[in-house]
């Protein structure tokens, strides 16, 4: 597994789409070797990134709970990475 793309299984509360689809777009970047994603592969990068969270999606919900949390928190749930967010939009 890429060790930087976080468990999303047996969060509370349970990942949220964006943190699905940010997983997928993570995987997607690595897999593809894309440290940016160009007007030449943005279409080819959306529609594997929209596949593989709706994969994720279904793993998630299908797989019985997690007896122990992951160890560390999602990025997108950690207070830097919000105020960074919101600092470019």
């Amino acid at each position: 597994m890429c060790r930087n793309i976080t468990a999303l299984r047996g969060l509370e509360p349970a990942a949220t789409t964006e943190e699905i689809q940010a997983a997928a777009l993570q995987y997607v970047r690595k897999v593809g070797g894309l440290s940016s994603i160009s007007a030449t592969n943005k279409a080819a990068v959306d529609e594997a990134v929209a596949e593989i969270a709706a994969v994720t999606a279904r793993l998630l919900n299908q797989l019985p709970d997690r007896k122990v949390p992951p160890k560390t928190v999602p990025p997108l749930r950690r207070p830097e990475v919000k105020a960074r967010i919101a600092a470019r939009g």
